[in-house]
This record gives structure tokens, C-alpha cells and sequence, in this order.
């Protein structure tokens, strides 16, 4: 079954379809970055605003015209569509570094989801973009997400110095 914003997807593994983000999806944004949970590790932990939700989809989809290939694309599961969170692969500001990311509702998490999606988008920078190195960056008390860095084929680098705070590095090498 096609999912409810079907339209071309950027990329879709078995259980997951990336597609790029468009104005209605807003509210689904909203309902992700405004559960504590998810945002427990991002930033100061403040939770999202429905006009953070919007702005951040009009600097996405300005992102998909500047960065050919790169950006943040929300997922959905195949089977049914329902919106799961979302997956990134972009420019880490204020350097050349990629970087792999994702985050995702509460309810999807230890089902493989995260490990599955950013798995392929290491692959699709490699072998489509033609990256040669791709960063993994998590609060250092998120071993979680550090877990699914590792499955996902990036390897435990230590810390680096990134989005003006100390983090967790993970890199894949082509």
C-alpha cells in the first residue's frame, strides 16, 4: 500500500520509505519534536513548538535545492505509511563534515527502525554521493543511539567538538 504522502521516495529499504518533507507533514513533526523523550538528547531538551515544526520544513526543503542529495526526509513504514520520525544525511554547520542522523517517535524505538534506515543512507552516500566519510554524532549519555551507530557500520571515534558542545563521534570510511 502506498504511503499517505506517496510520491517519489528518496530511498526505501524493506521497511522503511524516505521521501522529502512538504508542508503538511508539520503536524506529524510537531507531534515528534514535542515529546520530552525524543528530545531528552537534542540540544537543551526544549521541546518543539508547531511553528518550529513549519520553519524547520521550509529550511529542509530550501536544503533539498542547495545540497543536491543531502538533507532530512521523513519515514514512513511501507507496510501502511504511518510516519515513524524522520532520517538525515547533511552538512554539520560550520564544516564539510556529513552527517548521518534520525529521530524517531517513542513508540517505534527497539524494533530496528533506526539501525535499518540510517544503515541505508551510509550506503546511499557512499555508493550514490560518493562520500567518503560520514559522521555519527550522540550526547554521550545516549548509548542507544550509539548502539545503532555501531550496527549501522560507523565506528566509535572518541569525542569531537560539534553544534558547540562535546559529543559522541562515530565515523564510516568508504
Amino acid at each position: 500500500m502506498p504511503a499517505p504522502h506517496a510520491g517519489k521516495a528518496l530511498l526505501a529499504t524493506q521497511r522503511l520509505a524516505l521521501r522529502e518533507f512538504h508542508a503538511g507533514d508539520a503536524e506529524n513533526l510537531h507531534r515528534l519534536n514535542r515529546d520530552p523523550r525524543v528530545m531528552r538528547y537534542i540540544g537543551d531538551g526544549s521541546v518543539g513548538t508547531r511553528a518550529s515544526a513549519a520553519a524547520a520544513i521550509s529550511r529542509t526543503r530550501k536544503h533539498y535545492r542547495n545540497y543536491p542529495g543531502l538533507g532530512v526526509w521523513p519515514a514512513e513504514e511501507r507496510a501502511g505509511g504511518a510516519f515513524i520520525g524522520w532520517f538525515c544525511l547533511k552538512y554539520i554547520p560550520a564544516t564539510v563534515e556529513v552527517e548521518v542522523g534520525y529521530r524517531l517517535l517513542p513508540r517505534m524505538w527497539g524494533r530496528g527502525f533506526a539501525t535499518e534506515g540510517a544503515r541505508a543512507l551510509v550506503r546511499y552516500g557512499f555508493d550514490v554521493l560518493g562520500l567518503h566519510r560520514i559522521l555519527g554524532l550522540t550526547h554521550p549519555e545516549n548509548l542507544a543511539s550509539q548502539r545503532v551507530l555501531c550496527k549501522a557500520g560507523l565506528r566509535d571515534a572518541g569525542w569531537g567538538h560539534y553544534y558547540d558542545r562535546d559529543l559522541r563521534l562515530f565515523v564510516a570510511v568508504s
